[in-house]
């Protein structure tokens, strides 16, 4: 770290907007802006009526969501030590530079939510993708950083979206849907497998999630061809109207021959913001030590959320359990080997979501 005379802050643009969320019980979005890198330093915040921050740190650049320069509008200056500015200021470029994350949504359409509560959609707004924009201030945490130049040679790109409906949504709305996401994949040949079901499972753990539709991509060039496709846009006009909430995670997963009768148990965690990594990969490997304990287990394949929509509602792992029948489910639950995983997972756990479906019913 150098000192104020030595910081090299000429490269430095004059105005710079960094947009994230922090993990708070009463999470909301902030805008800080910098008006200045020459002395005195100054900060310069933007609040649309929420909670001032306090000055960026490591902490705030490690949920950074967006950097990019825009004017700042209403101005609350605070003084920092240069040397400080000039050290939080590289921090975050450094982060911007190596952390993908999704586009942030505009501001005008984020409000504060009380991260306990779940995020509902709004119909008046839309995200480019054509899926309804949810509001939900802590989505921008929950995404893994990419690992640099990662192999996955051999997977493919799992997308599992989930909706509830609207009270007011009749059956023929709801199948209307179904029909529309159901003909994707003739539309937008990047979807290389579909399958869709209503939840059947028994655990109580859906969060009001009634319908699930699992897709498959060979690659990240097949999501980022599907989710702007006019088609797709297409969809999310038919959905809009009698949607609730949807959930999105995507995940690398393993390509896997299909079973002529096959029930999808999918399992989602969000991690206790105390939970070390060492105690998540404990989890991790438990769960992965499942199939060799039960033998009702025909398939399993987990992965973390890499998803570039902001609907995960905080959950960061997926895994996806496959059974034959209902009967390897009932067998599954009750055994001994999953109730000793449930015990490793409980002191790390914040939320479970589970939803089980069978393909086309």
């Amino acid at each position: 770290m150098t000192d104020a005379g030595s910081s090299d802050t000429s490269r430095l643009p004059s105005t710079i907007l960094v947009r994230f969320t922090r993990q708070i019980k009463d999470a909301v979005a902030y805008e800080i802006a910098v008006s200045s890198v020459t002395l005195p330093a100054q900060m310069e915040f933007k609040s649309h009526g929420l909670k001032y921050c306090r000055p960026v740190n490591e902490a705030c650049c490690r949920h950074l969501l967006e950097l990019r320069p825009q004017k700042a509008a209403k101005k609350v200056y605070f003084k920092m030590r240069p040397t400080q500015l000039a050290s939080n200021l590289l921090c975050c470029l450094a982060i911007a530079s190596c952390v993908s994350c999704g586009p942030a949504g505009d501001p005008e359409q984020t409000s504060s939510t009380n991260v306990q509560e779940e995020p509902t959609v709004t119909d008046s707004t839309v995200e480019t993708t054509g899926t309804p924009a949810v509001t939900d201030p802590k989505e921008a945490t929950t995404q893994e950083p990419a690992a640099a130049q990662e192999d996955h040679s051999g997977q493919v790109l799992r997308h599992a979206v989930f909706f509830s409906f609207k009270e007011t949504a009749t059956e023929n709305d709801i199948k209307a849907v179904i029909s529309a996401f159901a003909e994707l994949p003739s539309k937008i040949d990047s979807i290389i497998d579909f399958q869709w079901g209503t939840s059947n499972s028994p655990e109580e753990h859906d969060d009001g999630f009634t319908h699930c539709f699992f897709l498959t991509f060979k690659d990240e060039a097949g999501r980022a061809k599907y989710l702007p496709h006019p088609d797709h846009k297409a969809f999310g006009d038919v959905l809009r109207p009698h949607n609730d909430k949807v959930f999105v995670i995507d995940y690398w997963g393993t390509p896997q021959e299909k079973m002529e009768n096959e029930l999808k148990h999918a399992v989602f965690f969000k991690f206790k913001d105390d939970a070390s990594p060492e105690a998540v990969k404990e989890v991790e490997d438990a769960f992965a030590a499942l199939p060799s304990k039960i033998d009702t287990i025909k398939a399993f394949e987990w992965g973390k959320n890499n998803s570039p929509e902001r609907h995960s509602h905080g959950f960061t792992h997926c895994f996806m359990v496959t059974f034959a029948d209902d009967a390897g489910r009932e067998a599954y639950l009750p055994h001994d080997a999953h109730k000793a995983f449930v015990d490793v997972l409980k002191p790390s756990l914040d939320k479970v979501r589970v939803l089980d479906f069978t393909p086309g019913e």
